[in-house]
């Protein structure tokens, strides 16, 4: 995309909704009748900043062939990397040096193969952060992550809707009014064309960012039950066709 992002209107409900109804990624046009799903190697990036289990064990469920890494490098050979990130920006980014740093992750997303960052691990994608602040991100994506305006209760703790752009892969078959859970007090601004998802909480922030082979979420899809295992099998078969 190279202009302006366009969203469709927010369905109405509560944003302390849960995702009440059963979500089903939908099939590809290339998936044949009773063809073999390929499970492929996706790496999960164990640096120091937080519990992995949830994200592992909704990975494996989304049908990755799961292997956890301590630093980029050792991801060589996997179809696709995923980087989690709890807490502040700049230990997320402290944690990140010591995995190979935020030009290993770069490296990676130029090799055209799939990344999904999860909350902090998608504003790492980003040119820096508010919070510190902190100026060295993977610069991936412009512009600066910032803290949520002050009308609002921040954190941001709990279920919300996202609207998605037309045509996203990540979100491809997750229906509009369901809501992802959100934990966080700095987010994206909505503005880049790479942010494929918003959401309104004192401000349209990123919810999700698309761009080739690169995602994000500021949700945790892990934590978001079905409507996110849809969303993770959705990146998953990105890295099968990768």
């Amino acid at each position: 995309m190279t202009g302006p992002v366009e969203f469709p209107a927010a369905v109405g409900g509560r944003a302390s909704d849960g995702p009440g109804a059963t979500v089903r990624r939908r099939a590809s046009a290339s998936d044949g009748p009773g063809a073999a799903v390929r499970r492929p190697p996706v790496a999960l990036l164990d640096y120091g900043v937080g519990n992995l289990h949830s994200a592992a064990k909704a990975l494996d469920r989304a049908g990755a062939d799961l292997r956890l890494v301590p630093t980029v490098e050792a991801a060589a050979g996997s179809a696709a990397l995923v980087v989690p990130g709890v807490g502040a920006y700049g230990a997320c980014l402290a944690g990140l040096g010591r995995a190979g740093g935020a030009d290993a992750v770069a490296d990676w997303i130029k090799g055209g193969q799939p990344v999904l960052g999860i909350c902090v691990g998608m504003q790492l994608l980003f040119e820096g952060s508010e919070e510190g602040p902190v100026r060295d991100g993977i610069g991936a994506i412009a512009g600066t992550v910032q803290r949520l305006p002050a009308t609002v209760k921040v954190p941001h703790i709990g279920w919300n809707q996202v609207r998605a752009r037309s045509g996203s892969r990540l979100l491809a078959g997750v229906p509009e009014d369901v809501r992802f859970y959100f934990v966080h007090s700095y987010a994206p601004e909505a503005g880049d064309p790479a942010v494929a998802a918003v959401c309104d909480y004192g401000m349209s922030f990123a919810a999700a960012v698309e761009r080739d082979n690169l995602f994000g979420t500021q949700f945790h899809p892990e934590k978001s039950g079905a409507a996110g295992l849809a969303l993770l099998a959705n990146f998953v078969d990105q890295a099968r066709r990768a």
